[in-house]
């Protein structure tokens, strides 16, 4: 009986071998791997701007910025963030040890690269872009538009109040107070001379300190109370529901989360290639209000690429009257849903003459707004004689302009009345119970702009193009998110996260642009085979 031995594999790499790689560390990186793109992707753009100049350096020499950045970009495409991690990576692992060229910075080095770069990372950004764009990926003719939601380096639960704000300033002028007549204390206790004059140039540092904190509670406070003044107008109790501050992280702000519930949150913003779902825009902001950057973002493309694009979309936010003038005076096609005000087909208001009254059997089908009063599309308006016609065909005569505060900013709106609302049968579903005037409506300067965005958005072309908005604004965000691990920014402060969001959308670009420049490697052999074969 024959007995069978078990086979083991030999061991590749014997511990004792006094070589690691054999014969050399590029032989140990295969001649497709990713990290060999990128670093030739890198070597090939302008690192002038990020050089510091070493003609009076003392002790070591710094490392390349070119390193540096490739080993924070690398790091993120392969959902490392954090230093500490990123420097034992370039210790122990192959690829980032090519890649760094046998460099090891310490997490300090890198961290402080990461948030000192901010200039010079806006141009790494603006070069990376513009070379998908030599290549054919950004064509700029659709941008999709949007923002999301990711968690500040702040607990929830750790915030400042007006009344916790006001508390604590109160216990630190105490110790102010304190600490200022020990000084005068130990000061006049001093003997008389040059050393005593020396001695009270500076503040002791215990005093500084609590100036510093006295300084950015007061900003603070006075945050919050303009937050709680704002509240109080839209008619909500500061003292029941007071406005918050998160301790750790004082830019961020307490806003509601994609997945539930509330968390300190910033609002990063992504204007996205629609052809390549490349970024070719990004910003964050500390409140919800993603609609104050529509303008701005289509202002840096132009900055970055050098031409505007040719539609942008975006969601229903983002059709304010100031966004349309704006994209109108830059010649950009604006997409973003929008309802017309006057009648549509459909709308029993909608009738050849307007003076006449609308059928009886169609009341109860005109639209209703939230007050359960019928809605500003039941009235239309008539450009010629610039007035308004009601369901009852009576005349609404211009009788005014007023002031109204929109998104923070005061406008004049033109004011519309009916002088005959008296003994009117739908004037109990047209006014309020309490009104004693006329039926009240509203037009301002941007009215024009919203009717022919609703006309525009309501046609076939339109509604197809809008369509590719949900894929283009979305799928950066969910990579981010999802793949690269970005649910939480790791920097503290506004600008620092700014430049933390720009390093993740470099890494996202790359990324793309790393797929696209394989594919094509791949394609060109294909045919050189085909070709000899």
């Amino acid at each position: 009986m024959t007995i069978m031995t078990q086979r083991w594999a030999e061991t590749p790499m014997p511990r004792d071998q006094l070589a690691l790689f054999s014969p050399t560390l590029d032989d140990a990186i295969s001649q497709d791997h990713p990290v060999r793109l990128l670093d030739e992707i890198l070597r090939g753009l302008d690192w002038s701007g990020w050089v510091t100049p070493c003609s009076d350096h003392r002790g070591r020499l710094p490392i390349h910025p070119r390193v540096l950045a490739a080993i924070i970009l690398y790091g993120l495409m392969r959902r490392i963030r954090s230093s500490r991690m990123l420097e034992y990576m370039c210790g122990h692992n192959v690829d980032f040890l090519w890649l760094a060229e046998g460099h090891c910075p310490d997490h300090s080095t890198l961290c402080g690269f990461r948030k000192e770069s901010r200039k010079a990372l806006k141009g790494l950004f603006r070069q990376v872009g513009r070379l998908a764009m030599a290549m054919g990926l950004v064509q700029l003719v659709e941008v999709a538009f949007d923002g999301t939601r990711v968690k500040a380096n702040a607990s929830r639960h750790h915030t400042w109040t007006a009344a916790r704000a006001e508390a604590a300033l109160k216990e630190l002028d105490g110790l102010f107070d304190r600490v200022m007549a020990e000084a005068d204390q130990a000061d006049a206790c001093l003997p008389e001379g040059p050393s005593s004059r020396e001695s009270v140039e500076h503040l002791p540092a215990e005093l500084a300190t609590v100036a510093q904190r006295q300084r950015k509670l007061q900003e603070i406070l006075e945050t919050l109370q303009a937050q709680d003044a704002a509240r109080r107008k839209q008619g909500k109790d500061p003292e029941k529901n007071p406005a918050q501050v998160p301790k750790a992280d004082s830019d961020s702000k307490v806003m509601p989360n994609k997945e539930g519930g509330y968390a300190a949150n910033y609002t990063p913003t992504a204007a996205v290639d629609i052809s390549s779902d490349f970024i070719v825009d990004c910003e964050v902001i500390a409140g919800p209000n993603e609609q104050s950057q529509t303008l701005p973002a289509v202002d840096r493309i132009e900055e970055n690429f050098g031409r505007k694009p040719g539609a942008f979309l975006a969601d229903t936010a983002h059709g304010t009257g100031e966004n349309l003038a704006g994209m109108e005076k830059r010649q950009v096609v604006f997409f973003t849903p929008m309802e017309s005000s006057q009648p549509q087909e459909g709308n029993p208001a909608w009738r050849d003459d307007p003076s006449q009254p609308v059928a009886e059997a169609d009341w109860p089908r005109l639209p209703r707004n939230t007050q359960k009063q019928l809605d500003k599309s039941c009235f239309v308006y008539v450009e010629n004689g610039d007035c308004y016609y009601c369901p009852q065909g009576r005349l609404l005569e211009y009788a005014g302009i007023q002031k109204e505060t929109r998104s923070g900013q005061v406008i004049d709106v033109r004011v519309y009345r009916c002088a005959n609302c008296e003994n009117c049968p739908l004037s109990a579903a047209c006014r309020s119970p309490t009104a004693r005037r006329g039926r009240m409506i509203c037009r301002d300067e941007y009215e024009p702009l919203r009717e022919e965005l609703a006309a525009r958005m309501h046609t076939t072309e339109g509604e197809a193009i809008y369509a590719r908005r949900m894929h283009g604004a979305e799928t950066p965000f969910a990579h981010i998110k999802a793949v690269m691990g970005v649910r939480q920014f790791l920097l503290r402060g506004l600008e620092n996260v700014r430049n933390e969001w720009r390093w993740v959308c470099t890494a996202f670009n790359l990324q793309k642009l790393l797929k696209a420049m394989a594919a094509l490697r791949a394609r060109q052999r294909r045919w050189a085979t085909e070709a000899v074969a």
